[in-house]
């Protein structure tokens, strides 16, 4: 089975005095598709960031592959090894274009494939500021794919689908758990959270199965 494992043990995470997420016990095997649904604010984000290492004010602890990460060259590893889809894709201050995004992936042949299918794969002289929502999800939903090409075994997206019509989000769900990856997708898109297969929900910082 393709992708990597996630193991979290009683995580905590706060922004400043405020703890966000609570003592979060969760085993994901590797190959595994996850929804993580619930409410704004309930943590959903900080937690991914948390895996990612994006997070770093964070009790307990986390695992991917089976590896924590006490090093810099752990935590290096950690990020090749994470591929990320963030919910509000910055476009950057400079003039990033598509294509240099794409590049960046480790994979660029597949990161343009997925481009062309996604319909994106004529914009790679295109400033990421020059884009729509939609077409800017699209852009790094490509990426993605060049990422896991390039070795990544773990997906996180952050809703990757928000800014997409009905027909962009089935396609994106299409291509997100298709992916010989372990996914870990926060969503709101209930046709995306059905692909997957489990379904968590997130309220007040915990984590629990959803009914």
């Amino acid at each position: 089975m393709e992708g990597l494992g996630i193991r979290m043990a009683e995580v905590s995470c706060r922004h400043g005095r405020q703890e966000v997420v609570r003592e979060v016990d969760l085993d994901i095997t590797p190959g595994e598709r996850v929804a993580l649904t619930g409410t704004n604010g309930s943590g959903k984000t900080t937690l991914l960031r948390a895996v990612l290492g994006l997070h770093r004010n964070v009790g307990g602890h986390i695992a991917v592959g089976g590896r924590p990460t006490r090093t810099a060259a752990e935590w290096a590893w950690r990020r090749r090894a994470c591929a990320w889809i963030p919910q509000r894709p910055a476009a950057g201050r400079f003039p990033l274009l598509v294509g240099e995004l794409l590049t960046s992936s480790g994979d660029v042949a597949e990161a343009g494939k997925a481009a062309a299918r996604l319909g994106v794969g004529e914009l790679t002289d295109r400033p990421l500021h020059t884009l729509s929502g939609g077409q800017l999800q699209r852009v790094h939903l490509a990426r993605a794919v060049g990422c896991v090409a390039a070795g990544a075994g773990v997906l996180l997206a952050d809703e990757p689908t928000a800014a997409l019509d009905f027909d962009g989000q089935a396609e994106a769900a299409e291509v997100l758990t298709g992916l010989p990856v372990t996914l870990v997708v926060v969503t709101h898109d209930r046709g995306l959270a059905k692909r997957c297969d489990r379904v968590l929900e997130m309220a007040a910082g915990r984590v629990r199965e959803a009914r």
